[in-house]
């Protein structure tokens, strides 16, 4: 049985990645900092719910803690949780908007795994996948051809092209391990105002490479449709 934690799992793209993950066997535990909406969405699923912040050390400490307690190890880990931040006029930005995103985006990722590793680190095919966004890609954003390229989002593009580089080398650190990155793609979320593809079509990217096994890729930023460009 594969065990399988996901970060900000009471929603869109969580939620949906949990429900095909529990729908292909996977035990999940949906990690949420909502307590309410978590234990709903766990609820709804089968699953367990464990709070989590992913911006507050004691808190992800004791998600391990309560993982490590109930489930023993885990299998897979999907860094999902993540916030657009302020949008607006560049001259409106502050550092603490950034400092914000960052703490949510991406050093939230590093806190989840560095807690998770050790329950990783007792699978037999430890998995981890960060969620991006092609809005990190200096190749997509730079490409009059993709839907990319239209939108300025500054605070939310610079932290998810941080997560894609964490995920390059933490693949490379963590050689017994598959690191991937996942670009959902535009999809109609809170975060697009309903714009975009369904989320069942944006989670495809996540449950593909929450899915892989042994001689799968590491070190990718895929999308449903494939390898993207950094």
């Amino acid at each position: 049985m594969t065990t399988t934690f996901i970060t900000g799992a009471n929603k869109s793209l969580g939620l949906e990645t949990a429900r095909r993950l529990v729908e292909a066997g996977h035990t999940v535990v949906v990690g949420a900092r909502d307590a309410e909406r978590g234990r709903a969405a766990a609820a709804s699923l089968g699953a367990r719910f464990v709070r989590i912040d992913v911006t507050d050390d004691a808190s992800v400490e004791a998600a391990a803690a309560d993982v490590a307690a109930h489930e023993g190890a885990i299998d897979v880990l999907v860094n999902n949780a993540g916030v657009l931040g302020r949008v607006g006029p560049v001259e409106e930005y502050t550092a603490a908007d950034m400092s914000a995103v960052l703490d949510v985006n991406v050093v939230g990722v590093v806190r989840v795994t560095h807690a998770f590793l050790p329950l990783l680190r007792k699978s037999s095919h430890p998995v981890i996948v960060n969620v991006s966004s092609g809005m990190g890609s200096f190749g997509m954003t730079q490409d009059p051809d993709r839907i990319e390229s239209r939108y300025a989002l500054p605070l939310y593009a610079a932290s998810k092209a941080a997560v894609t580089m964490l995920t390059t080398q933490y693949a490379r650190e963590l050689e017994d391990m598959k690191v991937n990155a996942a670009d959902p793609g535009q999809t109609a979320t809170d975060f697009t105002g309903g714009v975009g593809q369904s989320v069942a079509e944006g989670a495809e990217s996540i449950v593909a490479l929450a899915t892989i096994g042994p001689d799968g890729p590491t070190g990718q930023f895929v999308d449903r449709s494939g390898t993207l460009p950094w």
